[in-house]
């Protein structure tokens, strides 16, 4: 008699051939735009318009990614600022994101449905379609040509989906440990603090990691409509001034790019693993 272990999950040959080829056309489509990126950073200008167009570069190098730094001053600047305006946004939206998807989650209230619903309108509005009264707003607040008139737009524009995110997860927490924690004569803010956020810790982690891409990508159109000076523009702003009059400079553009973006990659890097230890972190009675 076979072992019930070995029935389960037991494919075929053709249908384990079809997993990996589906795996790999998939793969295949999400990954070839990065690694085209890659290689055109590599190829020298001469060969980005050769005909036929090579795929692997002829005598690659990495020249592109020291001149770079020459052709855009402060460069680094530029990646300190997005990584800085991104940290601090994604800060902000879980200061203020956690509570509300809790009292979402937990607590019935007149218009909480309206309310859930207007949110999820607010990212109906394309950012450019708002320019204008955002930026008489930023110009009355005295706030133009700073670090928070990218801050402030972004917080606004991220906190709907990470409402609506972070209280589907902790619907999914059971009710019985609140109830628990009342028995034991603990208030809503404790309860929150110690039974809460620690089983809640993966959706959290998912919604910073969100956030903070979210707020990497979205800088440009803020950054260009309320900042004019150097020393606040985010990495965006920075790719922007690769695009000369004449001709795009492609492979140093490539090179940035790749090296703006670094930052970013490695903090989900470290981010990812607190999305699996928080699984079970708080689960049992402390």
């Amino acid at each position: 008699m076979k072992q019930p272990h070995l029935l389960i999950n037991r494919y075929k040959w053709y249908e384990i051939i079809g997993i990996y080829a589906g795996i790999l056309v998939f793969l295949t489509f999400v990954l070839a735009p990065f690694v085209e990126g890659f290689l055109v950073s590599l190829k020298p200008l001469s060969q980005l318009f050769s005909s036929p167009y090579r795929f692997i570069p002829e005598n690659g190098s990495f020249e592109a990614y020291r001149t770079m730094w020459i052709s855009v001053p402060g460069f680094a600047r530029y990646i300190f600022n997005s990584f800085f305006i991104s940290t601090v946004v994604t800060a902000v939206v879980l200061v203020l994101v956690i509570p509300a998807s809790y009292a979402f989650a937990r607590f019935e209230f007149r218009g909480a449905g309206l309310l859930l619903a207007a949110f999820l309108a607010v990212n109906m509005f394309s950012g450019a379609v708002l320019l204008i009264p955002l930026f008489r707003l930023m110009r009355s607040l005295g706030l133009l040509n700073t670090y928070f008139a990218i801050m402030v737009p972004g917080v606004a524009f991220l906190i709907p989906s990470a409402i609506w995110l972070l209280r589907t997860y902790m619907m999914r927490i059971p009710r019985e440990l609140d109830e628990a924690a009342f028995v034991d004569g603990a208030s809503q803010f404790y309860t929150l603090r110690r039974v809460i956020l620690p089983i809640a810790m993966p959706g959290i982690m998912v919604v910073a990691i969100t956030t903070f891409i979210g707020s990497y990508a979205q800088q440009f159109i803020f950054a260009l409509t309320f900042n004019s000076k150097t020393e606040f523009a985010p990495l965006p702003v920075g790719l922007f001034a690769y695009f000369g009059r004449q001709e795009v400079v492609w492979n140093e553009l490539m090179a940035a790019s790749f090296v703006g973006i670094a930052p970013a990659m490695i903090v989900i890097f470290f981010l990812q693993r607190y999305l699996v230890s928080g699984l079970t972190a708080g689960a049992v009675k402390q």
